[in-house]
């Protein structure tokens, strides 16, 4: 029995419709571009389609012949992947996936730069010296600039991570969820004790100075 999803490539999973009893979830998946494989009755005419993310077999079909159509549609999504990359044109405007966002001069240099390296590590003094050759005006321009930078890249679904102690990478991707920040509590190994500078009282001789016995009242 076929399942109806067999793999995920980059979290994208290949999906399998039946036609055409499933002719609607079919229409759905072509609008979201998911990657799908149609399962055609014997005797039906196939829905032919101009998408490389979509493939199809005739019923009744083998197990290892519907896996290697599965295979190829895998293939076609990594390479898809691949060659995904965002594009600046003359005029400075950054594309990505038919949307586009204008930059300011520093944002296109910076930009520029994670590009010439898109998905992997760029050093922040490799940016600096991108975005201000002339020298960087102060020491947290470049970060003021980055979270910038993240809000104007983020409706091109593109994501500057920032890699400890390396530099910063750009890819495809959400930004990370805000921690909504915890409630204070005081923590006893978190306080320092102060010394009372007033001068400490006498003792009470009245008091007990053995809780645990009981002082007695009446005569003895």
């Amino acid at each position: 029995m076929v399942k109806r999803d067999f793999r995920s490539v980059g979290g994208m999973q290949v999906e399998i419709v039946r036609w055409p009893s499933e002719e609607a979830r079919l229409a759905d998946l072509r609008s979201s571009g998911r990657p799908r494989l149609v399962l055609v009755r014997d005797g039906v005419t196939p829905p032919l389609t101009p998408d490389v993310m979509e493939d199809w077999i005739r019923l009744p079909a083998s197990d290892e012949d519907v896996h290697a159509r599965v295979r190829v549609l895998e293939d076609r999504m990594r390479g898809a992947e691949e060659h995904r990359i965002p594009e600046i044109d003359e005029s400075g405007l950054l594309h990505m996936e038919g949307s586009w966002v204008s930059l300011s001069p520093v944002e296109l240099r910076l930009v520029t730069a994670l590009i010439d390296r898109y998905r992997a590590v760029v050093s922040r003094d490799s940016l600096a010296r991108a975005g201000w050759p002339d020298g960087i005006p102060g020491r947290n321009v470049l970060d003021v600039h980055i979270v910038r930078l993240r809000r104007r890249l983020a409706p091109l679904g593109l994501v500057i991570r920032t890699v400890r102690s390396r530099g910063y990478l750009l890819e495809e991707g959400q930004s990370d969820k805000a921690v909504s920040p915890r409630p204070v509590r005081a923590v006893a190994t978190h306080l320092t004790v102060e010394p009372d500078p007033r001068p400490s009282a006498p003792p009470d001789q009245t008091s007990n100075p053995y809780p645990s016995t009981t002082v007695p009242t009446g005569p003895i």
